[in-house]
């Protein structure tokens, strides 16, 4: 049986794969060319992460695929209910790159706070020369603990970063159409742990009381947070999307952080991805970064060895 991992596999998954029989082609194929590259090789599973497209047409083209694999949380560039309805079998690792995520969304937050992502810019343009200056303007930074987060979306993620906003001492408000009441368990080092029960709020009710908010949600036909939800959000505040572009007004975004209702935000995906528009990309209030949320050496892994445990399971069944 054959396996094309289009948008790359960990080793780890690989030797797994290759172990139970598998022959794995590790490979990058453009999208025009893949239905052919799939029937030219009888390539049987297709595993991809967020790049390349899995739609009707290349469905079509490929009557001999039995599987999908999705590395990562959502499911968004495949057209899965059509890949069902010809027995193809599709999924996910949603487990896989939650700790990842999560901790991409603080390493924004704690740039947001103490403006570590606009002085990297202009230390190394004006540090030697007017180093006083820029002490003094960035002075003014604040601190996490003992403020509130506000979650929106409170799945694996949401709840992954929940977790790390507990541990740091910050109260924890969310709103999710499913999740109505959730127990964390924060796990220490030492094998200790401790319990948060916590329960759900409506959306204006999170934005209103939240000195920042965070986002993890599907991708949206429609914003999720515009002009109107913006405006709820505390003057001063901070909003990080790490979910999907297109859920985040980002024409909006610009207007409340120039207004500077908003004080910044932190952008890891983008309404016009992979080309982000050039007024968000040189926002002196946000911090960017180039999608990268399950992008760790420790996800990867994760998510190689859960992608080939799956493909062992539903093809040597």
């Amino acid at each position: 049986m054959k396996i094309l991992a289009n948008d790359g596999i960990a080793q780890e998954g690989i030797d797994l794969l290759e172990k139970e029989g598998f022959e794995v082609k590790n490979t990058r194929v453009a999208e025009e060319q893949l239905a052919n590259y799939i029937n030219k090789n009888k390539i049987e599973g297709l595993l991809v992460r967020s790049a390349t497209k899995v739609n009707k047409k290349l469905i079509d083209d490929c009557p001999g695929l039995k599987l999908i694999g999705r590395g990562g949380v959502g499911l968004d560039n495949i057209d899965v209910k059509y890949a069902e309805s010809k027995g193809i079998q599709v999924f996910n690792t949603p487990e896989a790159s939650s700790g990842s995520v999560a901790e991409l969304v603080f390493a924004h937050l704690l740039n947001g706070v103490r403006y570590l992502h606009d002085s990297n810019r202009n230390m190394p343009l004006d540090g030697d020369s007017q180093f006083k200056q820029l002490k003094k303007s960035y002075a003014a930074g604040v601190e996490l603990r003992g403020k509130t987060l506000g979650i929106v979306g409170f799945g694996r993620i949401g709840q992954a970063t929940a977790k790390i906003a507990l541990a740091l001492g910050m109260e924890v408000l969310f709103t999710d159409h499913e999740t109505k009441e959730a127990t964390l368990s924060l796990s220490f080092f030492d094998g200790q742990s401790i319990d948060f029960t916590l329960k759900s709020s409506e959306l204006k009710e999170v934005l209103a009381n939240s000195d920042f908010v965070s986002l993890h949600v599907p991708a949206q036909d429609k914003y999720l947070i515009g002009k109107k939800e913006l405006g709820l959000m505390k003057p001063g505040s901070g909003i990080i999307n790490t979910s999907r572009g297109g859920v985040l007004d980002e024409v909006a975004l610009v207007e409340a952080l120039d207004s500077e209702h908003l004080a910044f935000a932190g952008l890891d995906v983008y309404e016009s991805e992979p080309n982000p528009e050039i007024k968000i990309l040189m926002n002196p209030k946000i911090s960017l970064s180039p999608h990268i949320g399950g992008s760790t050496l420790e996800a990867q892994e994760r998510i190689g060895i859960e992608l080939a445990d799956k493909v062992i399971k539903l093809l040597k069944k």
